[in-house]
């Protein structure tokens, strides 16, 4: 297990137009400094909510150094990923970038995907969640630490401001509002995520794709095949018909 594994690190909101601002700067050949100042700018008066106004600079610096690691400056063993997301993001149209950015911020972040496991997990068994519930589940596996319900909470409202859960009427609440569209490829990249928010390895590719980190998307059907065929950062063994385990191959 790496420290990028274990570490919580979302300790801020993060808006789906903050993740299409800096990946339309990426897409635009923009350097790591000129990105950077930019979210700073961009960034300065913009509120959790969505809404503009004074914020304090720390504030928004943990949001800009969220969106970096995610996008412009990933760890090392995450660059032939992103860029294989930001291959495909040339050609997906805006409102189609969800699984994306969703992909993105689960790799660097696996506190995210985390989150999302159990928000899924809980969603099979019943229609209304509480962020109490999330936070104990979350913490039988990072351990009881003073910031998991704080940090824990900046991905639920993500998940709100995303259009994924919305508020309950008794606070503290949340309820699925729909699925996300996906295709194939948007399929295999989410799958490649998993693997890499995931210190185990390898993987039974069923398991995967009926990951109930998943749960905010409607699942396009894809075969180990298809990971064989367009993905070549995945190994894909076959042990027998439906049995395929999958893991990242090592550079």
């Amino acid at each position: 297990m790496s420290a990028r594994h274990e570490k919580i690190g979302i300790k801020h909101v993060i808006r789906p137009e903050w993740m299409d601002k800096i990946l339309d700067m990426m897409l635009a050949g923009m350097s790591p400094k000129e990105i950077r100042n930019e979210l700073d700018e961009f960034l300065s008066d913009k509120k959790q909510s969505g809404g503009t106004g004074e914020r304090g600079k720390e504030a928004y610096k943990k949001a800009v150094t969220n969106l970096m690691l995610t996008w412009c400056t990933p760890e090392k063993e995450l660059i032939p990923f992103r860029d294989a997301v930001l291959a495909l993001a040339k050609k997906t149209p805006v409102s189609e970038r969800l699984p994306l950015h969703w992909a993105m911020i689960s790799a660097a972040y696996p506190f995210w995907y985390g989150v999302a496991k159990q928000i899924g997990r809980l969603l099979n068994l019943q229609d209304q969640i509480t962020k109490k519930q999330i936070v104990q589940r979350l913490k039988e596996h990072y351990g009881d630490r003073e910031t998991i319900s704080r940090f824990a909470r900046y991905v639920i409202r993500s998940f709100v401001a995303w259009g994924i859960l919305k508020d309950a009427s008794i606070k503290g609440n949340y309820i699925q509002i729909g699925k996300i569209p996906t295709n194939q490829q948007q399929m295999a990249i989410l799958t490649e995520s998993i693997l890499l928010s995931t210190p185990e390895s390898p993987l039974a590719f069923r398991n995967v794709i009926e990951s109930a980190s998943l749960f905010a998307f409607e699942i396009s059907p894809i075969t180990g095949d298809y990971l064989q065929k367009n993905c070549p950062r995945i190994n894909v063994n076959q042990f027998s018909p439906g049995e395929e385990m999958i893991s990242i191959i090592s550079y």
